[in-house]
Protein backbone atom coordinates (compact mmCIF):
# COMPACT_ATOMS: atom_id res chain seq x y z
CA UNK A 1 0.00 0.00 0.00
CA UNK A 2 2.98 2.28 0.31
CA UNK A 3 3.14 2.73 -3.42
CA UNK A 4 -0.46 3.99 -3.42
CA UNK A 5 0.14 6.75 -0.88
CA UNK A 6 3.34 7.88 -2.57
CA UNK A 7 2.08 8.10 -6.16
CA UNK A 8 1.79 11.91 -5.90
CA UNK A 9 5.38 12.24 -4.68
CA UNK A 10 6.50 10.25 -7.73
CA UNK A 11 4.80 12.86 -9.92
CA UNK A 12 6.50 15.74 -8.11
CA UNK A 13 9.87 14.01 -8.38
CA UNK A 14 9.36 13.62 -12.12
CA UNK A 15 8.54 17.30 -12.43
CA UNK A 16 11.78 18.16 -10.61
CA UNK A 17 13.91 16.10 -12.98
CA UNK A 18 12.05 17.34 -16.05
CA UNK A 19 12.61 20.92 -14.95
CA UNK A 20 16.28 20.17 -14.36
CA UNK A 21 16.59 18.81 -17.90
CA UNK A 22 14.68 21.82 -19.23
CA UNK A 23 17.09 24.22 -17.51
CA UNK A 24 20.09 22.38 -18.95
CA UNK A 25 18.46 22.43 -22.39
CA UNK A 26 17.69 26.15 -22.14
CA UNK A 27 21.27 27.04 -21.21
CA UNK A 28 22.65 24.78 -23.96
CA UNK A 29 20.31 26.28 -26.57
CA UNK A 30 21.25 29.84 -25.61
CA UNK A 31 24.96 29.01 -25.84
CA UNK A 32 24.61 27.24 -29.23
CA UNK A 33 22.54 29.93 -30.97
CA UNK A 34 24.79 32.71 -29.63
CA UNK A 35 28.01 31.03 -30.70
CA UNK A 36 27.13 29.20 -33.94
CA UNK A 37 24.00 30.80 -35.39
CA UNK A 38 24.73 34.48 -34.88
CA UNK A 39 21.61 35.09 -32.77
CA UNK A 40 21.95 37.86 -30.19
CA UNK A 41 19.66 37.35 -27.19
CA UNK A 42 18.98 39.58 -24.14
CA UNK A 43 21.19 37.41 -21.95
CA UNK A 44 20.76 39.27 -18.61
CA UNK A 45 16.98 39.01 -18.72
CA UNK A 46 16.97 35.39 -19.93
CA UNK A 47 19.57 34.29 -17.36
CA UNK A 48 17.47 35.99 -14.68
CA UNK A 49 14.46 33.89 -15.68
CA UNK A 50 16.58 30.72 -15.69
CA UNK A 51 18.07 31.66 -12.30
CA UNK A 52 14.57 31.95 -10.85
CA UNK A 53 13.79 28.53 -12.31
CA UNK A 54 16.86 27.08 -10.60
CA UNK A 55 15.88 28.59 -7.25
CA UNK A 56 12.32 27.27 -7.57
CA UNK A 57 13.62 23.85 -8.54
CA UNK A 58 15.85 23.79 -5.46
CA UNK A 59 12.77 24.42 -3.31
CA UNK A 60 10.97 21.66 -5.20
CA UNK A 61 13.78 19.23 -4.35
CA UNK A 62 13.44 20.08 -0.67
CA UNK A 63 9.71 19.47 -1.04
CA UNK A 64 10.27 16.11 -2.75
CA UNK A 65 12.37 14.97 0.22
CA UNK A 66 9.60 15.94 2.64
CA UNK A 67 7.27 13.35 4.12
CA UNK A 68 4.01 15.25 3.57
CA UNK A 69 2.07 14.32 0.44
CA UNK A 70 1.34 17.16 -1.94
CA UNK A 71 -2.06 18.07 -3.35
CA UNK A 72 -3.27 18.44 -6.90
CA UNK A 73 -3.28 22.19 -6.37
CA UNK A 74 0.44 22.09 -5.63
CA UNK A 75 1.10 20.10 -8.80
CA UNK A 76 -0.95 22.68 -10.69
CA UNK A 77 1.26 25.42 -9.23
CA UNK A 78 4.40 23.55 -10.29
CA UNK A 79 3.24 23.28 -13.90
CA UNK A 80 2.00 26.88 -13.81
CA UNK A 81 5.51 28.04 -12.90
CA UNK A 82 6.96 25.96 -15.76
CA UNK A 83 4.59 27.52 -18.29
CA UNK A 84 5.31 31.00 -16.89
CA UNK A 85 9.07 30.51 -17.21
CA UNK A 86 8.66 29.16 -20.76
CA UNK A 87 6.49 32.16 -21.66
CA UNK A 88 9.10 34.57 -20.27
CA UNK A 89 11.90 32.98 -22.29
CA UNK A 90 9.76 32.93 -25.45
CA UNK A 91 8.87 36.61 -24.93
CA UNK A 92 12.59 37.46 -24.88
CA UNK A 93 13.37 35.35 -27.98
CA UNK A 94 10.85 36.11 -30.71
CA UNK A 95 7.49 35.09 -29.21
CA UNK A 96 5.36 32.94 -31.52
CA UNK A 97 8.07 33.09 -34.21
CA UNK A 98 10.33 31.04 -31.93
CA UNK A 99 10.25 27.37 -33.08
CA UNK A 100 10.20 26.23 -29.45
CA UNK A 101 6.78 27.80 -28.86
CA UNK A 102 5.14 24.39 -29.28
CA UNK A 103 6.78 23.25 -26.03
CA UNK A 104 3.50 24.35 -24.47
CA UNK A 105 2.01 21.06 -25.70
CA UNK A 106 4.25 18.63 -23.73
CA UNK A 107 3.59 20.64 -20.57
CA UNK A 108 -0.15 20.37 -21.14
CA UNK A 109 0.16 16.64 -21.87
CA UNK A 110 1.98 16.18 -18.56
CA UNK A 111 -0.74 18.17 -16.80
CA UNK A 112 -3.41 15.97 -18.35
CA UNK A 113 -1.61 12.88 -16.97
CA UNK A 114 -1.30 14.05 -13.36
CA UNK A 115 -4.14 16.51 -12.73
CA UNK A 116 -7.94 16.33 -12.63
CA UNK A 117 -9.68 17.81 -15.65
CA UNK A 118 -10.87 20.84 -13.67
CA UNK A 119 -7.27 21.85 -12.88
CA UNK A 120 -6.22 20.97 -16.41
CA UNK A 121 -8.73 23.43 -17.88
CA UNK A 122 -7.25 26.35 -15.92
CA UNK A 123 -3.75 25.46 -17.04
CA UNK A 124 -4.87 25.18 -20.67
CA UNK A 125 -6.54 28.58 -20.48
CA UNK A 126 -3.34 30.08 -19.03
CA UNK A 127 -1.26 28.53 -21.86
CA UNK A 128 -3.63 29.90 -24.52
CA UNK A 129 -3.56 33.38 -22.98
CA UNK A 130 0.24 33.33 -22.96
CA UNK A 131 0.35 32.21 -26.58
CA UNK A 132 -2.06 34.96 -27.66
CA UNK A 133 -0.08 37.57 -25.70
CA UNK A 134 3.18 36.46 -27.34
CA UNK A 135 1.54 36.94 -30.75
CA UNK A 136 0.91 40.58 -29.95
CA UNK A 137 4.12 41.56 -28.19
CA UNK A 138 7.60 40.05 -27.84
CA UNK A 139 11.28 40.90 -28.21
CA UNK A 140 12.24 40.12 -31.85
CA UNK A 141 15.24 37.97 -32.63
CA UNK A 142 18.42 39.84 -33.50
CA UNK A 143 20.22 37.89 -36.26
CA UNK A 144 23.54 38.61 -37.94
CA UNK A 145 22.11 37.23 -41.19
CA UNK A 146 18.28 37.54 -41.33
CA UNK A 147 18.25 35.63 -44.64
CA UNK A 148 18.99 32.40 -42.72
CA UNK A 149 15.90 32.80 -40.52
CA UNK A 150 13.94 30.04 -42.29
CA UNK A 151 16.80 27.55 -42.00
CA UNK A 152 17.16 28.38 -38.33
CA UNK A 153 13.43 28.03 -37.82
CA UNK A 154 13.35 24.62 -39.55
CA UNK A 155 16.29 23.35 -37.46
CA UNK A 156 14.61 24.61 -34.31
CA UNK A 157 11.36 22.89 -35.24
CA UNK A 158 13.22 19.61 -35.75
CA UNK A 159 14.87 19.84 -32.33
CA UNK A 160 11.59 20.91 -30.76
CA UNK A 161 9.77 17.92 -32.26
CA UNK A 162 12.35 15.45 -30.95
CA UNK A 163 12.27 17.00 -27.46
CA UNK A 164 8.47 17.03 -27.37
CA UNK A 165 8.20 13.39 -28.44
CA UNK A 166 10.76 12.33 -25.85
CA UNK A 167 9.08 14.23 -23.02
CA UNK A 168 5.58 12.99 -23.79
CA UNK A 169 6.64 9.39 -24.36
CA UNK A 170 8.77 9.20 -21.20
CA UNK A 171 6.63 11.10 -18.72
CA UNK A 172 3.18 10.00 -19.80
CA UNK A 173 4.33 6.36 -20.02
CA UNK A 174 5.77 6.53 -16.49
CA UNK A 175 2.63 8.12 -15.11
CA UNK A 176 0.40 5.57 -16.81
CA UNK A 177 2.53 2.78 -15.36
CA UNK A 178 2.26 4.27 -11.87
CA UNK A 179 -1.51 4.54 -12.22
CA UNK A 180 -1.77 0.92 -13.36
CA UNK A 181 0.29 -0.21 -10.37
CA UNK A 182 -1.92 1.83 -8.04
CA UNK A 183 -5.09 0.36 -9.54
CA UNK A 184 -3.69 -3.16 -9.23
CA UNK A 185 -2.78 -2.63 -5.58
CA UNK A 186 -6.17 -1.09 -4.85
CA UNK A 187 -7.82 -4.14 -6.38
CA UNK A 188 -5.63 -6.43 -4.29
CA UNK A 189 -6.47 -4.45 -1.14
CA UNK A 190 -10.17 -4.74 -1.90
CA UNK A 191 -9.85 -8.50 -2.37
CA UNK A 192 -7.95 -8.77 0.92
CA UNK A 193 -10.63 -6.73 2.68
CA UNK A 194 -13.31 -9.03 1.27
CA UNK A 195 -11.40 -12.11 2.47
CA UNK A 196 -10.98 -10.56 5.93
CA UNK A 197 -14.70 -9.79 6.12
CA UNK A 198 -15.54 -13.38 5.22
CA UNK A 199 -13.05 -14.67 7.80
CA UNK A 200 -14.56 -12.44 10.49
CA UNK A 201 -18.06 -13.63 9.61
CA UNK A 202 -16.94 -17.26 9.84
CA UNK A 203 -15.20 -16.51 13.14
CA UNK A 204 -18.42 -15.07 14.59
CA UNK A 205 -20.31 -18.16 13.47
CA UNK A 206 -17.63 -20.41 15.01
CA UNK A 207 -17.91 -18.56 18.32
CA UNK A 208 -21.69 -18.95 18.25
CA UNK A 209 -21.46 -22.67 17.52
CA UNK A 210 -18.85 -23.11 20.28
CA UNK A 211 -21.22 -21.43 22.74
CA UNK A 212 -24.10 -23.65 21.67
CA UNK A 213 -21.95 -26.81 21.98
CA UNK A 214 -21.18 -26.20 25.64
CA UNK A 215 -24.38 -27.69 27.08
CA UNK A 216 -24.52 -30.81 24.82
CA UNK A 217 -20.89 -31.60 25.54
CA UNK A 218 -21.48 -31.31 29.27
CA UNK A 219 -24.43 -33.70 28.99
CA UNK A 220 -22.36 -36.20 26.98
CA UNK A 221 -19.52 -35.95 29.51
CA UNK A 222 -21.89 -36.77 32.40
CA UNK A 223 -23.37 -39.76 30.56
CA UNK A 224 -19.91 -41.03 29.62
CA UNK A 225 -18.77 -40.83 33.23
CA UNK A 226 -21.84 -42.78 34.33
CA UNK A 227 -21.19 -45.45 31.69
CA UNK A 228 -17.59 -45.77 32.83
CA UNK A 229 -18.66 -46.27 36.43
CA UNK A 230 -21.32 -48.76 35.37
CA UNK A 231 -18.83 -50.74 33.28
CA UNK A 232 -16.80 -51.51 36.42
CA UNK A 233 -19.66 -53.50 37.95
CA UNK A 234 -21.77 -54.50 34.95
CA UNK A 235 -20.27 -57.41 33.02
CA UNK A 236 -22.41 -56.56 30.00
CA UNK A 237 -20.68 -53.17 29.65
CA UNK A 238 -17.17 -54.43 30.46
CA UNK A 239 -16.27 -55.21 26.78
CA UNK A 240 -16.96 -51.55 25.96
CA UNK A 241 -14.54 -50.14 28.54
CA UNK A 242 -11.92 -49.27 25.92
CA UNK A 243 -14.53 -47.57 23.74
CA UNK A 244 -15.76 -45.56 26.71
CA UNK A 245 -12.18 -44.53 27.52
CA UNK A 246 -11.69 -43.44 23.89
CA UNK A 247 -14.94 -41.48 24.07
CA UNK A 248 -13.69 -39.72 27.20
CA UNK A 249 -10.44 -38.76 25.47
CA UNK A 250 -12.37 -37.39 22.53
CA UNK A 251 -14.57 -35.40 24.92
CA UNK A 252 -11.44 -34.00 26.53
CA UNK A 253 -10.22 -32.87 23.13
CA UNK A 254 -13.53 -31.11 22.45
CA UNK A 255 -13.54 -29.29 25.76
CA UNK A 256 -9.87 -28.35 25.29
CA UNK A 257 -10.68 -26.88 21.88
CA UNK A 258 -13.46 -24.77 23.37
CA UNK A 259 -11.14 -23.67 26.18
CA UNK A 260 -8.50 -22.58 23.62
CA UNK A 261 -11.13 -20.63 21.73
CA UNK A 262 -12.15 -18.75 24.88
CA UNK A 263 -8.51 -18.21 25.87
CA UNK A 264 -7.56 -16.83 22.45
CA UNK A 265 -10.43 -14.35 22.62
CA UNK A 266 -9.14 -12.88 25.90
CA UNK A 267 -5.38 -13.53 25.91
CA UNK A 268 -2.52 -13.35 23.41
CA UNK A 269 -1.10 -16.59 22.04
CA UNK A 270 1.86 -18.06 23.97
CA UNK A 271 5.37 -17.87 22.56
CA UNK A 272 6.98 -21.31 22.47
CA UNK A 273 10.08 -23.12 21.29
CA UNK A 274 9.44 -24.79 17.93
CA UNK A 275 10.77 -28.23 18.81
CA UNK A 276 8.92 -28.51 22.12
CA UNK A 277 5.66 -27.20 20.70
CA UNK A 278 5.78 -29.44 17.63
CA UNK A 279 6.24 -32.59 19.72
CA UNK A 280 3.25 -31.75 21.91
CA UNK A 281 1.15 -30.75 18.92
CA UNK A 282 1.84 -34.05 17.13
CA UNK A 283 0.82 -36.09 20.15
CA UNK A 284 -2.37 -34.08 20.58
CA UNK A 285 -3.31 -34.54 16.92
CA UNK A 286 -2.81 -38.31 17.23
CA UNK A 287 -5.48 -38.31 19.92
CA UNK A 288 -7.88 -36.69 17.47
CA UNK A 289 -7.18 -39.32 14.79
CA UNK A 290 -6.09 -42.55 16.52
CA UNK A 291 -6.67 -44.57 13.32
CA UNK A 292 -4.44 -42.36 11.17
CA UNK A 293 -0.71 -43.09 10.88
CA UNK A 294 1.27 -39.86 11.30
CA UNK A 295 4.97 -40.05 10.52
CA UNK A 296 6.89 -38.56 13.44
CA UNK A 297 8.32 -35.18 12.35
CA UNK A 298 12.01 -34.48 12.89
CA UNK A 299 12.35 -31.79 15.54
CA UNK A 300 14.21 -28.66 14.35
CA UNK A 301 16.90 -26.80 16.27
CA UNK A 302 15.98 -25.73 19.81
CA UNK A 303 16.83 -22.06 19.28
CA UNK A 304 13.89 -21.49 16.91
CA UNK A 305 10.76 -19.93 18.40
CA UNK A 306 7.21 -19.27 17.23
CA UNK A 307 5.14 -16.27 18.27
CA UNK A 308 1.56 -17.42 17.60
CA UNK A 309 1.51 -21.16 18.20
CA UNK A 310 -2.28 -21.19 18.60
CA UNK A 311 -2.91 -19.89 15.08
CA UNK A 312 -0.19 -22.10 13.59
CA UNK A 313 -1.64 -25.11 15.39
CA UNK A 314 -5.09 -24.36 14.00
CA UNK A 315 -3.73 -24.17 10.44
CA UNK A 316 -1.76 -27.41 10.77
CA UNK A 317 -4.76 -29.15 12.33
CA UNK A 318 -6.89 -28.25 9.32
CA UNK A 319 -4.20 -29.44 6.90
CA UNK A 320 -3.58 -32.69 8.79
CA UNK A 321 -7.30 -33.41 9.14
CA UNK A 322 -7.73 -33.05 5.38
CA UNK A 323 -4.69 -35.27 4.79
CA UNK A 324 -6.05 -37.92 7.17
CA UNK A 325 -9.37 -37.97 5.36
CA UNK A 326 -7.58 -38.40 2.03
CA UNK A 327 -5.19 -41.18 3.18
CA UNK A 328 -5.34 -42.49 6.74
CA UNK A 329 -2.42 -44.87 6.23
CA UNK A 330 0.15 -42.29 5.13
CA UNK A 331 0.24 -38.77 6.60
CA UNK A 332 3.56 -36.95 6.94
CA UNK A 333 4.42 -33.74 8.79
CA UNK A 334 7.82 -32.15 8.25
CA UNK A 335 9.33 -28.95 9.63
CA UNK A 336 12.39 -26.99 8.52
CA UNK A 337 13.88 -23.54 9.09
CA UNK A 338 15.27 -21.41 6.26
CA UNK A 339 15.75 -17.65 5.73
CA UNK A 340 14.06 -16.62 9.00
CA UNK A 341 10.98 -18.66 8.08
CA UNK A 342 9.65 -21.93 9.47
CA UNK A 343 8.30 -24.23 6.75
CA UNK A 344 5.82 -26.99 7.57
CA UNK A 345 5.09 -29.67 4.97
CA UNK A 346 1.96 -31.81 5.20
CA UNK A 347 1.90 -34.69 2.70
CA UNK A 348 -0.66 -37.38 1.97
CA UNK A 349 -0.97 -40.19 -0.58
CA UNK A 350 -4.59 -39.60 -1.52
CA UNK A 351 -6.07 -38.87 -4.94
CA UNK A 352 -4.93 -35.24 -4.85
CA UNK A 353 -6.82 -32.06 -5.65
CA UNK A 354 -8.12 -31.23 -9.11
CA UNK A 355 -6.20 -28.30 -10.66
CA UNK A 356 -9.39 -26.28 -11.17
CA UNK A 357 -10.45 -26.81 -7.55
CA UNK A 358 -6.96 -26.10 -6.18
CA UNK A 359 -6.95 -22.70 -7.89
CA UNK A 360 -10.16 -21.74 -6.05
CA UNK A 361 -9.14 -22.91 -2.58
CA UNK A 362 -8.30 -20.02 -0.28
CA UNK A 363 -10.29 -17.46 -2.27
CA UNK A 364 -13.67 -18.63 -0.94
CA UNK A 365 -15.23 -21.73 0.66
CA UNK A 366 -15.48 -24.41 -2.04
CA UNK A 367 -17.31 -27.76 -1.86
CA UNK A 368 -14.98 -30.73 -2.35
CA UNK A 369 -15.62 -34.21 -3.77
CA UNK A 370 -15.06 -35.70 -0.29
CA UNK A 371 -18.01 -33.90 1.26
CA UNK A 372 -16.15 -30.93 2.70
CA UNK A 373 -17.11 -27.32 2.14
CA UNK A 374 -13.64 -25.75 2.03
CA UNK A 375 -14.28 -23.56 5.07
CA UNK A 376 -11.28 -24.92 6.96
CA UNK A 377 -8.86 -24.30 4.10
CA UNK A 378 -10.34 -20.85 3.55
CA UNK A 379 -9.70 -19.98 7.20
CA UNK A 380 -6.21 -21.54 6.97
CA UNK A 381 -5.27 -19.31 4.03
CA UNK A 382 -6.61 -16.23 5.83
CA UNK A 383 -4.78 -17.09 9.06
CA UNK A 384 -1.49 -17.70 7.21
CA UNK A 385 -1.72 -14.30 5.52
CA UNK A 386 -2.54 -12.65 8.86
CA UNK A 387 0.62 -14.18 10.35
CA UNK A 388 2.72 -12.72 7.54
CA UNK A 389 3.21 -16.17 6.03
CA UNK A 390 2.00 -18.15 3.06
CA UNK A 391 0.05 -21.35 2.40
CA UNK A 392 0.52 -23.26 -0.84
CA UNK A 393 -1.06 -26.45 -2.19
CA UNK A 394 0.93 -28.59 -4.65
CA UNK A 395 0.80 -32.04 -6.20
CA UNK A 396 2.84 -34.68 -4.38
CA UNK A 397 4.83 -37.40 -6.16
CA UNK A 398 3.82 -39.98 -7.21
CA UNK A 399 0.31 -38.96 -6.10
CA UNK A 400 -1.37 -37.07 -3.31
CA UNK A 401 -1.27 -33.50 -2.09
CA UNK A 402 1.49 -31.43 -0.49
CA UNK A 403 0.51 -28.44 1.66
CA UNK A 404 3.32 -26.01 2.50
CA UNK A 405 2.89 -23.50 5.33
CA UNK A 406 5.56 -20.81 5.72
CA UNK A 407 5.47 -18.54 8.78
CA UNK A 408 8.06 -16.10 10.15
CA UNK A 409 10.31 -17.47 12.87
CA UNK A 410 10.49 -15.44 16.08
CA UNK A 411 13.70 -14.05 17.51
CA UNK A 412 15.57 -16.17 20.05
CA UNK A 413 14.06 -15.87 23.51
CA UNK A 414 17.53 -15.85 25.10
CA UNK A 415 18.40 -12.57 23.43
CA UNK A 416 15.25 -10.98 24.86
CA UNK A 417 15.97 -12.25 28.38
CA UNK A 418 19.43 -10.70 28.28
CA UNK A 419 17.97 -7.31 27.46
CA UNK A 420 15.42 -7.55 30.29
CA UNK A 421 16.83 -6.01 33.50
Amino acid sequence: MQRITNTGRVNLGHLFWLRSLAIIGQLATIAVVEKFFGVHLPLPAMLTVIGLEIAFNALTWVRVKGARSETNLELLGQLWVDLGALSGLLFLSGGTTNPFVSLYLPSLAIAAAVLPWTHMIWLAIFAMCCYVALGFDSVPLNLDNPANLFDYYRSGMWVNFMVSVGLIAWFVARMSSALRVRDAMLGEAQQQLLRDERAVALGVQAATVAHEMGTPLSTIAVITEELRDAARSDKGLAPYADDIALLERQMTLCTSALARLRSRASHSSPRERLGDWLAGFSEQWRLRHPQAKLEQPALPANDVWLDDTTAIGQILTILLDNAARASRDNVKLKAAVADAFVEFDVLDSGPGIAPALRAQLGAAPVDSTQGGHGVGLYLAFSAAARLGGQLELLNSEPHGTRAILRVPAAASSSSESKETP
